[in-house]
């Protein structure tokens, strides 16, 4: 193959050597060879006149305060896809977390919505490598999650009243390199934001490994321009001063001036590796503040970092004469990166009036 340009789907042309298994409602366990065999489910009575085989456990019900196990595999191997739909209200009460190699703390511990960029509880499309969005809320994570001797995913359901959830999980069970770090995911909130203060991202990794993405729900709760501040990354011993500052929120997820085009509107866009793909106006009644979903992936620049890693961001707009105006907007968040274990314990998530969108 030599003298042929390296495509993004270039390795297609090399065997991968992995054994694929994908695990849903319809294969609790992934095994091969079972999948379709339920005889019991959320579609039973829609498939009375079929039987066993066609569409007898498509979903699963979620009862209120309770947990629901995704995929607990006892092996070595891959993640490679999850696509889940559930309905748009449970978004931010259905918590999202993922358990590598019998770890008692989590390493991904975020609400459903947010992990796929949807910390409104609304649906909107996001095109991009890392997470897809598509028509209806259909939620797609292509983000690689190396695990050596188990997984588990489990969602909890924090609402006094039942959720159900459509689900896939597809992966690869292969050898996994020695070096290779594991996946995490923390989710963070200032509602509002506190006077002069940064909204944290993330504080204080701990440990060797790269930083890989930032989503971001902001609410501004001001009648101007929300996005003039610098985002900031403190990596390894940084104290006062961080080594990187970038010069602007929108800056930041690849846009400028404002996102404003045409003038005098903000303008929606979905990239392979930023974007502004949420825009919530008032509607004139209750929905009285501008919202907005932005993401922004370091996939060919991850942050790197030895020791410690931590991530804030400033909410900044404009007062007269120039100057800088300190807001105060609810901003909710989530960091991804991958790192060599053992991770410090993250903040827990708060109980649901905390997460609740107002």
């Amino acid at each position: 193959m030599e003298g042929i340009f390296e495509s993004p789907m270039a390795h297609l042309m090399h065997l991968q050597g992995g054994k694929t298994r994908s695990i849903s409602p319809e294969n609790k366990d992934g095994s091969k060879g079972m999948g379709g065999m339920a005889t019991e489910g959320t579609g039973k009575s829609c498939a009375r006149d079929l039987g066993q085989g066609w569409k007898v456990s498509p979903s699963e019900v979620i009862p209120a305060n309770s947990v629901l196990t995704l995929a607990n595999i006892e092996d070595q191997g891959v993640i490679q896809h999850i696509w889940l739909t559930c309905p748009s209200e449970d978004y931010r009460t259905l918590i999202l977390r993922f358990y590598w190699d019998n770890e008692e703390n989590p390493s991904v511990e975020v609400p459903l919505g947010d992990f796929f960029c949807m910390g409104w509880c609304k649906r909107d499309n996001l095109s991009s490598f890392a997470v897809c969005v598509n028509p209806s809320g259909g939620m797609n994570c292509y983000w690689q999650m190396p695990f050596r001797g188990a997984c588990k995913i489990t969602i909890e359901n924090i609402n006094d009243s039942d959720s159900i959830i459509y689900y896939q999980v597809t992966y690869s069970l292969t050898e996994v390199a020695d070096n290779a770090p594991y996946f995490h995911a923390y989710w963070n909130r200032s509602n509002p934001l506190e006077e002069r203060k940064n909204h944290i991202i993330v504080d204080k990794i701990k440990g060797i490994g790269h930083y890989v993405g930032t989503y971001l729900a902001w609410g501004s709760n001001s009648s101007g321009w929300w996005g003039e501040g610098e985002i900031k990354f403190f990596m390894d011993h940084d104290r006062e001063y961080p080594t990187i500052c970038g010069t602007g929120t929108e800056d930041y997820i690849g846009g400028a001036w404002n996102f404003e085009f045409p003038q005098g509107e903000y303008c929606r866009f979905s990239t392979p590796y930023s974007g502004l793909h949420q825009i919530i106006k008032p509607d004139g009644l209750y929905a009285s503040q501008q919202r907005f979903g932005m993401y922004r992936w370091h996939i060919t620049d991850p942050i790197c970092f030895e020791e410690d890693l931590h991530v804030e961001i400033q909410a900044l707009g404009w007062r007269s004469g120039g100057r800088y105006l300190p807001l105060h907007d609810d901003i909710a968040s989530v960091a991804y990166w991958y790192q060599l274990e053992p991770h410090d314990r993250m903040q827990k998530i708060p109980g649901k009036d905390e997460l609740e969108v107002n």
